[in-house]
């Protein structure tokens, strides 16, 4: 598929509306896209059509079902680059998937003393699950700090890194302020301290291609909806070796081998890993999500997406007033900025007002803001539907809305 960018916006119902009587300019893609309709068809076909209990039932139904959903994980580890199918752990989203990670090196590698390493970009999904995992062992959190662009410090990470590093978790892309890690670089780093790697790569799979193998990382986490496909679904991503010592994070159905009243023993990766009944359509439209993506190309998206984000960083460094926090050198789709006397709430309600849908607040980085100074931002996060035309609408608006306040 080439990227023609109306037939794109045609593959998404929900952009055809209108909101107050204005066309919707929906620019909170960082929160969660929308939908095509080559997913939505595909949950309802399936329903229809195939719905079954994976993995237990021996009639023709769950057979079928069973094999989609195998086959949902071949193409999620084909499309990260996975060594094996057997790497790819389907999960609620990447919050879970860190949460898994967290909670077996609390069971068993953690201890007093240790530390772990997160940087100050984190969203709280890959700050919280480490600071109970330090709580809970005597593990010591480190932080790498940022400079005034929203780009990590690479020599105070370097600083960081010891043999007391037990695991470091970061982040691909910031969701709040859209910097690209140079992460390759950095896993390459804490391999020479022997320190595994878990990558949030929720805000990156979706704009970037991303080769597990080339990365090098142990661990990777991303969320189905923040990638056209539905909620409630992910990936984790995990080395074979890593999974296959790691202890099971939860417990029940289709996680085991035998079970007495006494003791059980538990399946072989990832089984071992999603316990009870898989969200399985979830996983089928994710896989479909991914195609849909993959058809497109990453390239051509990154791209597109690219130039969207320069043309949109031009025009609302030319609104007076207006200041963009986070102006790294590597950016991804997301523009987080102030406007000097309207707080970032009130400033959200009146572009929604104009059919204009972006994010306010601390966007889950709450410790980032209070490290910048303020309590949080306007954010308008772009997928591969939105236009110039649309950026255009968003610059009037906000002129609009400075006029209404002064």
């Amino acid at each position: 598929m080439s990227f023609d960018i109306d037939k794109i916006r045609a593959d998404f119902p929900i952009l055809q509306q209108t909101v107050y009587g204005k066309p919707l300019v929906y620019l909170d893609n960082g929160a969660t896209t929308q939908k095509p309709n080559i997913v939505i068809d595909r949950i309802s076909d399936f329903y229809r059509t195939t719905n079954a209990n994976v993995h237990r039932g021996v009639h023709f139904l769950s057979d079928k079902s069973t094999q989609e959903y195998e086959s949902s994980r071949d193409f999620v580890a084909q499309f990260l680059n996975a060594s094996s199918s057997k790497e790819i752990i389907f999960t609620k989203g990447a919050t879970d998937s860190i949460n898994l990670i967290a909670d077996a090196f609390t069971q068993s590698i953690l201890k007093k003393g240790d530390q772990i390493i997160v940087s100050a970009l984190e969203h709280h999904a890959n700050l919280v699950p480490w600071q109970i995992a330090c709580q809970k062992t005597g593990a010591e959190l480190k932080i790498i700090p940022i400079n005034e662009k929203g780009e990590l410090i690479q020599s105070e990470f370097e600083n960081l890194l010891s043999d007391k590093v037990k695991i470091f978790s970061i982040a691909h892309v910031s969701n709040s302020l859209g910097t690209i890690n140079p992460v390759k670089e950095m896993i390459a780093k804490a391999h020479q301290f022997n320190i595994p790697v878990l990558l949030d790569a929720s805000q990156s799979v979706q704009h970037i291609e991303v080769d597990v193998q080339d990365l090098d990382c142990e661990f990777l986490a991303f969320s189905g909806h923040k990638i056209y496909a539905p909620t409630g679904i992910g990936a984790l991503y995990g080395k074979t070796e890593w999974l296959e010592k790691l202890p099971p994070y939860q417990s029940g159905g289709d996680m085991i081998d035998q079970v007495s009243y006494i003791s059980s023993t538990y399946a072989e990766i990832p089984l071992k890993f999603e316990a009870g009944t898989n969200n399985y359509v979830g996983a089928i439209a994710l896989a479909e999500a991914l195609k849909y993506v993959q058809n497109i190309g990453l390239k051509n998206i990154a791209n597109y997406e690219s130039e969207l984000l320069n043309y949109a960083t031009q025009k609302l460094n030319e609104i007076e007033a207006l200041k963009i926090i986070g102006t790294a050198d590597k950016k991804a789709s997301a523009l987080s900025f102030i406007i000097d006397k309207i707080h970032n709430y009130d400033l959200g309600m009146i572009l929604d007002k104009m059919g204009i849908a972006v994010r306010t607040g601390h966007h889950c980085t709450q410790p980032l803001m209070n490290k910048l100074g303020i309590n949080g931002t306007v954010r308008a996060s772009f997928a591969i539907y939105n236009t110039k035309e649309e950026v255009d609408k968003l610059t009037n608006a906000l002129l609009k809305a400075q006029q209404m306040f002064s």
